[in-house]
């Protein structure tokens, strides 16, 4: 009797893969530190453009709103978790991501434009006008990151 070799070939080793792998926490620290960094730059000159604040005035309040949004985005998304485990029909709909979407929006809206009035010494039709700018070029950010 011959032995012959099997054609079934034997499972090899994955690739070991040099990149760090991006998962959980660290995937969602990588994140938001990037999309803030963004924020800060595209704010800072959001800032400065419409006011005749120095640039340092500017990239003082986009750090305070980086720094607000992200702590208001911790805030408002376990607060929107926690009303929505009271809601009968779960998942999120359409009108739930629009409501949600639109209520971050507020909120931070109701914090950053007076603050933005005040420190950059301009009217609050301005700085309204700003963070509504701000407010479509990272809603435009935000559907091209995620290939919408």
């Amino acid at each position: 009797m011959t032995s012959t070799k099997s054609s079934v070939s034997t499972p090899s080793k994955p690739a070991t893969d040099s990149r760090i792998p991006l998962q959980g926490i660290k995937r969602k620290i990588v994140y938001v530190g990037l999309y803030e960094a963004i924020a800060f730059v595209c704010g800072t000159l959001g800032f400065f453009s419409v006011s005749e604040a120095g640039i340092e005035r500017a990239s003082a309040l986009a750090i305070f709103a980086s720094i607000f949004a992200v702590t208001w985005n911790l805030t408002y998304n376990a607060l929107f978790e926690r009303w929505k485990a009271t809601r009968q029909t779960r998942g999120r709909s359409f009108g739930r991501r629009v409501l949600h979407a639109v209520g971050f929006e507020i909120g931070f809206l109701v914090v950053l434009l007076p603050v933005a009035a005040w420190w950059l010494e301009i009217s609050y039709l301005r700085s309204f006008m700003v963070n509504l700018g701000l407010n479509i070029f990272f809603r435009l950010h935000l559907c091209l990151h995620l290939g919408l």
